[in-house]
C-alpha cells in the first residue's frame, strides 16, 4: 500500500463502529488518515512514513480469546501514538499491563477531570469537560512500565495516559474523542496531530486534486478509460477528475439500466455532453437488467446481478472504443469501508456495493477510483475545485444499482413505474420547500405490502410507500430529518391523489446506526 500525501496518521481499525469517524476528524485537522488493518506489520506500517498513529476502539474485551491484536513493533516506530479506548488497553496491555473488567462500567456521557494541565494533548481544553464513554474494561496497573494518568472520571481513574520512557510517545484516552458528544473531542484530535505528532495540516482538496490526477497520468500513460455516468456527484465528480488528468483519452459510458429516476437519462445527456464537451456514449440496456431481476427479491442477488449485467455492458461498450483498458469508477471510501473490501480487516461487511464487491474475476479493465479514499462531503469540495457546477455538486446521492433496491421485494416495470412518480413528487415538494440543500438525501421506498383504504366510499388494497430523509456530513452515520410537518402533508396528499395503486405514505424516523440510509 502507498500514498500520495505528505504527512498521514494511519487508524489501526480494530473493529469499532466510530473508527472511520475518527479519520473524519484527522482529517479535519489538514492531515491525510485512513484505516489500516490491525494485521499490518510494523515495517509494512512504516512504509506509510506515519508522522503519528491512531488504535481505534473495538467491541472486544483485550483479554478475550480471539480478540484482535497488533505487531507489538508498532509502539515501536519513533512516532506518536494515540490509543482511544481499546487502543488504550491493549497498548497498555502489549506492554505488560493489565487490563481487568472495570468495578463500574460507563456508558455515555461522564465528566472527565484533567490532572495534568501540562501535556500537550489537552493544550486549550478546560480542566473539566465531557466526555462519551463506552467501556466496561479498565487499565489496572501504571507501574513497572511507565504509565502517567492525565485524567480521570469518577469510576475511571485512568481516563486518560501516557508513556514517555523508552523513547516511546504513547498516549491513551478510554473515552471517544471522534464522536459529537465529546465536544473537545476534535481539538484532542487536533492536539494530537499538531502539537505531539508536529504535522502542518497543509492537506487541502487542490492538492489531492492535483496528486490524483498526475497518478492518473503516471497510471493510463497512453491508454484509453472508460467512466461511467450515473449523473450522480461521485461520477461526475471522477469524470472531471479523470478529464484534468488525460483528457481526450476518456470516454464516459452512460447505461440506461431502466432503474433510473424520470428524465434522467436525458439529464445526464445534456449536461456532460454541455458541460464536459467529452465523448459521451448511451446504452440502452433497461430490457437486459429487468431480465436479470425477474423474481429476484434478496437485495444482495439484485446488487449482484445488476454490478455483473453494469460490467458486461461496459465490456460491449468498449470493443467500440479503441484502446479502451482502464475503467474509472466513483467508489468512495464509505464503500470500500461498507463492503469490507478496505485495508482495515476488522470492519463489517455492511452491504455489497455494486462497484466495489460486486465486480467479476474476469473483468478486463484495470480499474481507476480516484475518489477511493474520499468521504461524500470531501468529493463535493473536490467538485468545487474542480469547477464542477453547483447543480452537480449538491445533487442528492443515488444508488449504483438505482431504484432496483428501493423497490423492495422484485422488481418489475409496473413497481418501478408507481416510484418514480412518488420519488418525483417528493422531490418537487422538498425544492419547493428550499429543503434540498438542508437535507443529505431524500427519496421514496416502495414497500412489498399492501394496506387497506377508503377512496370514494369505496375499499382500496394498494401498496405503502416510505418517505426517507436524513441529514449527514459523510454518509457513515446519519441522522433522520425532521421535515415539516405542512410538507410531509403536501408530499402524502399528492402521492396519494396523483399516484394510481398507492393508498398509504408512511415516514421512516430510523438513524444509522443501526439502520442503513437505503432500504436494501
Amino acid at each position: 500500500m502507498s500514498t500520495i500525501h505528505d504527512e498521514i496518521v494511519p487508524v489501526v481499525d480494530f473493529g469499532g463502529q466510530t473508527a472511520q469517524l475518527i479519520c473524519r476528524r484527522v482529517r479535519e485537522a489538514g492531515v491525510f488518515s485512513l484505516l489500516v488493518t490491525p494485521r499490518m506489520s510494523a515495517a509494512e506500517l512504516a512504509r506509510l512514513k506515519p508522522r503519528g498513529i491512531i488504535l481505534s476502539g473495538g467491541p472486544k474485551s483485550v483479554y478475550e480469546p480471539g480478540a484482535p491484536t497488533m505487531d507489538p513493533g508498532i509502539l515501536d516506530l519513533g512516532v506518536p501514538v494515540l490509543g482511544v479506548c481499546y487502543g488504550m488497553q491493549l497498548a497498555c496491555q502489549l506492554l505488560g499491563s493489565r487490563v481487568v473488567p472495570g468495578e463500574s462500567r460507563e456508558f455515555g456521557r461522564a465528566n472527565l477531570a484533567i490532572t495534568d494541565r501540562k501535556d500537550l494533548l489537552f493544550a486549550t481544553i478546560p480542566d473539566r469537560t465531557t466526555v462519551w464513554m463506552s467501556h466496561g474494561d479498565q487499565v489496572s496497573e501504571v507501574s513497572g512500565i511507565g504509565i502517567e494518568p492525565i485524567a480521570l472520571t469518577s469510576t475511571c481513574p485512568v481516563a486518560a495516559m501516557r508513556i514517555t520512557t523508552g523513547g516511546r510517545r504513547i498516549y491513551g484516552v478510554q473515552f471517544h474523542p471522534e464522536v459529537t458528544h465529546t465536544p473537545h473531542g476534535s481539538d484532542l484530535i487536533r492536539n494530537f496531530v499538531h502539537e505531539i505528532c508536529g504535522c502542518r495540516g497543509t492537506w487541502k482538496m487542490s492538492d489531492f486534486a492535483d496528486q490524483t490526477a498526475a497518478q492518473i497520468r503516471s497510471a493510463v500513460g497512453d491508454g484509453h478509460v472508460i467512466c461511467g455516468l450515473s449523473g450522480g456527484v461521485d461520477s461526475a465528480v471522477t469524470a472531471a477528475l479523470v478529464h484534468k488528468a488525460i483528457g481526450s483519452q476518456l470516454t464516459c459510458v452512460f447505461v440506461d439500466t431502466g432503474l433510473l429516476r424520470n428524465a434522467e437519462r436525458d439529464l445526464v445527456e445534456q449536461t456532460f455532453r454541455d458541460h464536459f464537451h467529452i465523448d459521451l456514449r448511451v446504452v440502452d440496456a433497461s430490457e437486459q437488467f429487468l431480465s436479470d431481476l425477474a423474481g429476484i427479491t434478496d437485495p444482495q442477488e439484485k446488487r449482484r446481478r445488476i454490478g455483473h449485467r453494469f460490467i458486461d455492458v461496459f465490456k460491449q461498450a468498449a470493443r467500440s472504443i479503441p484502446g479502451a483498458s482502464f475503467l474509472a469508477q466513483g467508489t468512495l471510501y464509505p464503500d470500500v469501508i461498507e463492503s469490507g473490501h478496505g485495508h482495515a480487516g476488522e470492519s463489517a461487511n455492511i452491504k455489497l456495493h455494486h462497484n466495489v464487491g460486486g465486480l467479476p474475476a474476469d473483468l478486463g479493465f484495470q480499474l481507476v477510483e480516484p475518489l477511493r479514499e474520499l468521504f461524500k462531503d470531501e468529493v463535493r469540495k473536490l467538485g468545487e475545485v474542480l469547477g464542477l457546477p453547483d447543480a452537480l455538486i449538491w445533487r442528492h446521492p443515488f444508488p449504483g444499482p438505482g431504484l432496483a433496491v428501493r423497490v423492495l421485494g422484485e422488481v418489475t416495470r409496473a413497481k418501478l413505474d408507481i416510484l418514480r412518480e412518488c420519488d418525483e413528487i417528493l422531490l418537487e415538494e422538498i425544492v419547493a420547500a428550499s429543503l434540498y440543500r438542508s437535507t443529505s438525501q431524500v427519496f421514496a421506498v416502495l414497500l412489498p405490502v399492501q394496506s387497506v383504504g377508503v377512496m370514494g366510499d369505496g375499499r382500496t388494497y394498494d401498496s405503502v410507500v416510505a418517505i426517507r430523509a436524513v441529514e449527514t456530513q459523510d454518509f457513515m452515520s446519519a441522522d433522520w430529518c425532521r421535515l415539516p410537518y405542512d410538507v410531509l402533508g403536501r408530499v402524502s396528499s399528492r402521492i396519494i391523489n396523483e399516484v394510481r395503486g398507492v393508498n398509504r405514505v408512511v415516514y421512516d424516523i430510523s438513524s444509522k446506526p443501526p439502520a442503513t440510509i437505503e432500504w436494501e
